[in-house]
């Protein structure tokens, strides 16, 4: 049977063409711009490499035995009573048994290097840490700035080499905050205060996002983290205090919470310090974020994504979350959790 030349024509373009497609792709992981992200490409290439060593050797052989073992090779050793080595048996157990135990402690002690939780020291090249509280919403990032008293919709600023403590919460459903160019993601939950620790070592923006389907508008649940010098993040603030805009718990806070999809980025210059801590204990025992909800929150955008009467979906669940619940008057911490 003759082989089509048109067809063998096609297979050698379609390999040729495959690092032009490959070169249009790009991973933010692998192209960090912060402390953390850095660290943890580090822990990525490592992993990955120390598997290469099974991988390839694997595939090595497995092509060369192919090409020796082939039916037209009348050289090969036909040893068809063969069963065991010794020597092959050592070396296919010791060699992944010392890759895993070597991914073990890696594991370990970066488990603990890298855990958000654990604050950034500052270097001496770098400024004092500074706080921003963010609060995932139904479908747009709320971030609230207590020293600046100031807080913004969908973009988060902050100056470079300036380690960043988030503080992580849900005013809605599970979601997940993250921006890739900078490291680790962290899960926010309504009623636990979850925190991560970030940095920017160079000026940028990074595009953040959440990583936890969360309903019908989750894909425009993204935002921007633009990172620059210090002079730049007092500019910004100060373009932030301008706007005429305030946010007050509860009327505008649950006005703002309605659900909403591709949200424009907005800006709010009287934002109370406590805001914060407000949306958490409306989760806990005492809380009332389902009469908040029903009160305050438009409910045809309620009632467009099944959302009912709030996460309280009812007046005796509210009833019996409020008695399961009532020896905790404190936010939940993510180590608590744990």
């Amino acid at each position: 049977m003759r082989r089509n030349p048109t067809l063998r024509m096609l297979g050698v373009l379609l390999l040729l063409s495959l690092p032009l497609l490959l070169a249009g792709c790009s991973s933010a992981l692998l192209d960090p711009k912060g402390q953390i992200g850095e660290e943890q490409r580090t822990l990525i290439l490592t992993a990955f490499g120390l598997m290469q060593i099974v991988v390839i050797p694997v595939i090595v052989m497995t092509l060369l035995f192919a090409w020796r073992y082939r039916r037209s090779n009348r050289d090969a050793t036909y040893t068809p009573d063969w069963a065991h080595s010794n020597k092959i048996e050592a070396v296919v157990w010791f060699i992944p048994m010392v890759i895993i135990a070597f991914l073990a402690v890696l594991t370990w002690y970066t488990s603990h290097s890298l855990d958000p939780h654990k604050s950034i020291v500052p270097a001496e090249d770098q400024q004092e840490p500074m706080e921003i509280q963010a609060v995932s919403l139904d479908w747009k990032w709320l971030f609230i700035y207590p020293e600046q008293g100031i807080a913004t919709v969908n973009e988060v600023a902050f100056p470079e080499d300036t380690p960043v403590r988030f503080r992580v919460t849900s005013g809605s459903v599970m979601n997940a905050f993250f921006i890739p160019r900078l490291g680790s993601q962290i899960y926010a939950m309504a009623g636990m205060d979850n925190d991560v620790h970030l940095v920017a070592d160079e000026p940028g923006v990074y595009e953040g996002r959440s990583t936890n389907y969360s309903g019908a508008g989750f894909s425009g649940m993204t935002f921007e983290a633009q990172v620059g010098t210090q002079e730049e993040f007092d500019a910004w603030v100060e373009e932030a205090k301008a706007s005429s805009n305030s946010l007050n718990f509860p009327e505008e806070y649950y006005a703002l919470a309605s659900p909403s999809a591709n949200n424009e980025v907005e800006y709010f210059s009287d934002v109370p310090s406590s805001l914060y801590e407000q949306i958490l204990k409306s989760f806990h025992a005492g809380g009332n974020h389902a009469e908040y909800m029903e009160e305050y929150v438009d409910n045809s955008a309620r009632e467009a994504i099944g959302h009912g009467g709030g996460h309280g979906e009812s007046e005796s669940h509210g009833d019996e979350s409020h008695s399961d619940s009532e020896s905790h008057g404190e936010p939940m911490s993510a180590e608590a959790a744990e």
